[in-house]
């Protein structure tokens, strides 16, 4: 399904914002796209190029987390004269992504994006996009270095390294006893190397912390069955952790219907769900991890037409899209503003600054 047109508001505001930066001329081009061209103005910084369509290749397409990705595609393309479809599997089956990405090629996509949750099953597909000229990326989850992936890079979080700080952040709180580590699609390479990470940070720690691995499934709904259940079922649990964003929401309203905090149980995990934030706020859960889904939509499109634009030239460079503990003291500002940045809106909009940045 495309989703060039989905929100005329802000494409309305967005040009205005561009003209203010004398770029005018380039985002008319992107609202008067016909017959497969976009014709910058003069005054833009590209010449004209074809109305290039990138295809996104995802593993949960309706899952909450992509809602900013989503948008940050959509601004990208709308900023540049492009196209997209967002596609995939809405419960983590790779053959459907597969089928995806061949669909893909045969319609002959200008380049794909794909979260690569697999660590053999894409290498094929790749490779017969880049031997049709398709340049592939990666986001948001990226194969092993020795998966023999051929994708030109990998725009995301470093999902390992940010499993080995959120195991030390658990070993900050938890002295010993049992500990859950929550993941929805164990294997899945979007986060399994999380909960790879935190185990070994936890490991390293020398600390008496015994850890349950339990499996919630890719939906928000069966993810919150699953922790209830794990929770009833061991109520001398020391804390809850998970490396999904359904998982931690989960996690969060289970602590809060059972007011786990007040008996000292700890909770954390990954991602900026809104009812995440309010738990936090609240005093639910510790904490959680931003990884800006936002920019694994917008800078894989920017990498995808600069690669086009350049003949191949400029573009595939791994970007770390970051990680930032979002605590009960610095939550305010995620929960006072509503931006499709974190996919809360989708008005586009000037986020004014609060307080020091960093802080």
């Amino acid at each position: 399904m495309s989703h060039d047109d989905d929100a005329p508001p802000a494409d309305r505001l967005r040009r205005g914002l561009l003209h203010s930066a004398g770029l005018a001329g380039l985002a008319s081009s992107a609202a008067l796209l016909a017959g497969g061209r976009a014709t910058a103005a003069p005054a833009g910084p590209f010449p004209s190029h074809p109305n290039w369509r990138f295809v996104f290749v995802n593993h949960v397409t309706t899952n909450p987390f992509f809602t900013p990705t989503q948008y940050g595609i959509h601004d990208a393309t709308a900023l540049l004269g492009c196209s997209y479809q967002w596609t995939g599997s809405a419960t983590a089956d790779v053959s459907e992504m597969v089928n995806a990405m061949n669909s893909a090629i045969a319609a002959k996509a200008s380049a794909i994006g794909v979260c690569i949750v697999d660590p053999k099953a894409f290498n094929d597909p790749i490779e017969r996009a880049l031997a049709a000229g398709i340049p592939v990326f990666a986001y948001n989850a990226d194969a092993p270095a020795n998966s023999g992936s051929k994708r030109l890079a990998y725009i995301g979080q470093d999902l390992f390294e940010a499993g080995v700080l959120l195991g030390e952040r658990i070993v900050s709180l938890v002295d010993s006893g049992t500990i859950a580590m929550f993941i929805a699609t164990p294997g899945q390479l979007n986060i399994q190397p999380r909960l790879d990470g935190a185990t070994s940070a936890i490991k390293k720690s020398g600390k008496s912390i015994t850890i349950d691995v339990v499996a919630t499934g890719a939906t928000v709904n069966e993810e919150l069955s699953k922790i209830k259940s794990y929770y009833l079922g061991h109520q001398h649990v020391k804390g809850m952790f998970a490396v999904d964003a359904g998982s931690t929401q989960g996690i969060a309203e289970t602590m809060d219907q059972y007011s786990l905090a007040s008996k000292g149980v700890h909770g954390g995990g990954f991602d900026l769900l809104p009812r995440t934030l309010e738990l936090i706020q609240k005093g639910a859960l510790d904490f959680t991890i931003d990884q800006q889904a936002y920019l694994q939509g917008f800078y894989t499109c920017m990498e995808m037409f600069t690669f086009l634009v350049s003949g191949g030239l400029t573009g595939p460079a791994d970007i770390n899209t970051g990680l930032k503990f979002v605590t009960k003291d610095n939550v305010k500002p995620y929960l006072s503003t509503s931006t499709r940045y974190e996919g809360k809106s989708a008005t586009a909009q000037i986020v004014p600054m609060t307080g020091a940045i960093g802080g």
